[in-house]
């Protein structure tokens, strides 16, 4: 064993990663705290559905430390691919990973709502379920779900301290320390163990072979669509990509696959077969048989695994939601041996209650009504192009302004050129994070995409929520004019609490 490095990455933002928790001491976050009270008062809705800061003085005091304690290791974006250190603390706390069943997604684009979606139909048969995903929007404690809601920041601060001794330990004997991923997986684990859980819904967090989460042996693998994201380190193309997200199926799972560009299927199938795997794939075994738009949401009828499941009313926007959906259910189906040990279907009704409660917080969300302000955290070009054919479809805007901020390692110019023909007119800004794209430089970037005339810049979040809910009031109060915040989920995480949903 080497000696331990100190040389580590730089700490993360703690925005960044925390969203709204260090607003007493960032001069930026008083700024957006100061913007939120403004724009509540212009109309912003009141109430959160992720959790906010907590309301005893002394917890709050505890998650702040916690979460600078968390600032100081490697952030999510800077990697040494690796499992071997998160291998290492699983095997100090006892294996808490191997105390439950569970289902594991990865992919590019849909895994939260996926997740999202298998929680509340696994919850609805009446399973205690534990969910892991990434990242937060604007609370820490949303990464981490018991029984369908995160964990109080009380119970995230036990479960820290816990574990915390055996972070320590595991530092010492490792070349580089846990990461804030790596520690937060634990942080998970551990606490799916502890309540205990029926059943985990974990996401990774990036690729598939040496994300953190893979310590985990899924019974049920799922695989939403895949594009190019992180290209410089997951690879180039679709089918690099799969290789690396591949890694999370294991022996004689189930593979839930969603529609795959043809290289990637290839790949995963190839590695399916090697394992012994069984696979399932939308639009052979599984798939949406109908969709129609609805009030607040679609109404689907999905194949499953079973047979036909109609009239299921689904509260979220776009086609990719309803794929998202089906996805969801044939995963569910899956790990309850639909389809092979099990030839019944589920219950319909019990699946159309479980669809009809799902929420997902910043995807496609509407925050504020006259003029509407839609959230949506689509930062890569793929995820862009689906939002603009929901937004399309779900919304009979009159005149669309964009607001977008966007991280400088994405495809900035592709996610652009996405929001192109629905965006009238795009205001440019950037979030607080150390990741933003310079506004300016971004928008050069978007006056090549949209032209002059058609490109405002506003550097600070608040001012561009503003100017951009100006540009949609000059149509009038009737006029159906709308705004769409996109570009980054640290984006969306500042202005959902900016419109005072948190």
């Amino acid at each position: 064993m080497s000696e331990r490095s100190d040389q580590q990455p730089d700490p993360i933002d703690p925005f960044e990663e925390i969203i709204a928790a260090e607003t007493d001491r960032d001069p930026d976050l008083a700024v957006i705290e100061a913007g939120s009270r403004t724009l509540r008062a212009q109309g912003g809705a009141p109430q959160s559905d992720v959790p906010s800061r907590p309301a005893d003085p002394e917890v709050d005091k505890a998650l702040r430390e916690v979460e600078a304690d968390l600032a100081t290791r490697w952030g999510e974006t800077k990697l040494e691919p690796s499992v071997q250190r998160i291998a290492a603390l699983m095997d100090v706390l006892g294996e808490p990973q191997r105390s439950y069943p569970s289902i594991h997604i990865t992919g590019t684009n849909g895994k939260t709502s996926t997740a999202r979606m298998v929680e509340a139909l696994l919850g609805a048969f009446d399973l205690r379920t534990g969910r892991y995903t990434s990242p937060h929007v604007q609370s820490i404690t949303e990464r981490i779900s018991l029984d369908g809601a995160p964990i109080s920041a009380e119970r995230f601060v036990e479960t820290y301290q816990d574990i915390k001794p055996y972070v320590e330990m595991v530092d010492g004997s490792q070349e580089y320390r846990l990461s804030f991923f790596e520690v937060l997986t634990g942080m998970a684990y551990a606490a799916f163990a502890d309540a205990p859980v029926d059943v985990a819904v974990v996401e990774v967090g990036m690729g598939g072979s040496w994300d953190a989460t893979n310590v985990i042996d899924g019974d049920v693998a799922v695989i939403t669509p895949i594009a190019l994201d992180h290209t410089d380190r997951l690879g180039s193309t679709p089918a690099e990509i799969a290789v690396e997200k591949s890694g999370i199926i294991k022996q004689d799972a189930t593979v839930i696959l969603a529609q795959q560009p043809v290289d990637a299927a290839q790949v995963m199938l190839k590695k399916a077969v090697e394992v012994d795997a069984t696979v399932a794939r939308e639009g052979l075994e599984f798939g949406v048989v109908s969709r129609q738009v609805a009030v607040g949401g679609q109404m689907l009828t999905l194949r499953g695994l079973g047979g036909e499941y109609p009239e299921l009313y689904l509260p979220l926007h776009g086609p990719y939601q309803a794929h998202n959906a089906a996805v969801a259910l044939a995963a569910v189906e899956a790990f309850f041996g639909v389809g092979s040990q099990r030839p019944e279907p589920l219950d319909a009704e019990t699946v159309r209650k479980a669809f009809a409660s799902v929420s997902s917080p910043g995807r496609l969300e509407v925050v504020r009504r006259s003029p509407t302000v839609v959230l949506d955290a689509a930062h890569n070009p793929a995820g862009a192009l689906a939002t603009a054919e929901a937004v399309g479809e779900a919304f009979d805007f009159s005149r669309l302004i964009g607001v977008v901020g966007a991280s400088a390692d994405k495809n900035v110019r592709g996610v652009l050129e996405a929001f192109e023909p629905i965006f009238a007119e795009v205001v440019i800004t950037q979030n607080s994070s150390h990741r933003a794209m310079d506004a300016d430089e971004l928008a050069a970037v978007a006056v090549e995409v949209f032209g002059d005339e058609r490109v405002q810049v506003e550097p600070r979040l608040p001012d561009a929520l503003e100017a951009a809910i100006t540009l949609a009031e000059e149509e009038g109060e009737f006029a159906g004019a709308g705004v769409l915040v996109t570009g980054s989920v640290i984006t969306v995480g500042e202005a959902r609490l900016l419109l005072g949903k948190g």
